[in-house]
């Protein structure tokens, strides 16, 4: 039998020194390795990608030269302050990204674009330069732009962290140049992002969802009147959030996204009952937010109502946030099967 709780009943509060203990791979890419990918042999930038962080890798793990080093000369090798990899969805760049922060030694972080953002609210701007300026590298995955405020605030904090020597890595479905394109007028803020893409070193990373190479395509939502059975004959003994599908999404507006993580701890499983349509934006990308830390987490869904295919309006769907909401889809999808097939996600 399963243990049944409610995500629209939980309220988590998270401190300071949580948010800054928060900065690693999900368990999802825990024990991720440069050996643990699988580059397609169709897809050779898969395999350069590899190769040169795993270059980048060693070069931030280059001591800086101290003593007679410093004093005869010897210096760390030239480069640049980051390395961008750009590429589509489910090619493997979180696993990459995080590969390299399980390599690199010493004080690192590895969050999402959002949460190094919401770590901004949280300490203030100077406190968060601060604190990660201490570190050798920091890992940003999935850079967004939500909005232009968001942007140059990224790209203050991070010129700012490579001034301080900080080694950087990003991750992006975007090359940084075309960051601010289908988002926004990006004209008014054409010198931010140029300069942050001046920062890095772009590898481009091609290639096929892996999430759809080969699988079959997302099995059909589950019937509302069967939903109870089959959480408790896929679930028995596990902990299931089962919530109805408009009160959950009512309830995030109430929960920053900041806590998210903390939202589902301990939650093995997820049932939501009559998912709809979202059609209001700002409750779009905040349920965005929810499926990435599910995911994270490797949580299996249960789910009646529309396909998750039709979770976001065609406007949604082919418009600036259209990044975010595919990624959402494909990885919603996966868990969706995982659910219903046990199929890994």
């Amino acid at each position: 039998m399963a243990q049944v709780e409610h995500l629209a009943e939980r309220t988590p509060r998270v401190s300071t020194d949580e948010l800054l203990k928060g900065f690693y791979p999900s368990p999802r890419f825990g024990s991720v390795s440069f050996d643990s990918y699988r580059p397609d042999p169709s897809q050779p930038s898969q395999a350069h990608a590899v190769s040169s962080m795993e270059n980048f890798a060693a070069a931030v793990d280059v001591p800086e030269p101290t003593g007679l080093r410093k004093l005869f000369g010897a210096r760390k090798p030239d480069s640049k302050a980051g390395f961008y990899l750009d590429g589509g969805f489910g090619v493997g760049k979180t696993h990459l990204l995080a590969s390299l922060w399980h390599a690199v030694e010493g004080p690192k972080a590895f969050g999402t674009f959002v949460e190094y953002t919401n770590l901004v609210g949280a300490l203030s701007f100077r406190k968060t330069v601060d604190a990660l300026s201490t570190y050798k590298l920091v890992c940003i995955d999935e850079f967004e732009l939500d909005d232009p405020g968001d942007t140059v605030l990224m790209s203050r904090l991070m010129r700012e962290l490579a001034d301080a020597g900080v080694k950087l890595a990003a991750t992006s479905n975007t090359l940084p140049g075309s960051l601010g394109e289908g988002r926004f007028a990006a004209v008014d803020f054409q010198r931010e992002i140029q300069v942050l893409a001046d920062q890095f070193d772009v590898v481009r990373i091609d290639g096929e969802d892996y999430r759809h190479r080969g699988l079959p395509q997302s099995p059909d939502p589950v019937a509302e009147d069967e939903l109870a059975d089959r959480v408790a004959a896929e679930f028995s003994g596990k902990v299931v959030a089962d919530d109805d599908f408009s009160t959950l999404i009512n309830h995030l507006s109430t929960v920053h996204p900041s806590r998210y993580r903390q939202l589902i701890e301990g939650v093995d499983a997820v049932a939501w009952h009559n998912v709809g349509t979202i059609t209001e934006q700002s409750v779009a990308l905040r349920f965005v937010v929810l499926a990435d830390r599910l995911y994270d987490k490797d949580v299996p869904i249960l789910a009646s109502g529309v396909p998750f295919d039709q979770l976001f309006t065609e406007e949604m769907m082919n418009g600036g946030y259209m990044k975010k909401y595919f990624r959402a889809v494909s990885r919603l999808t996966a868990l969706a099967r995982e659910g219903q097939t046990g199929e890994a996600a």
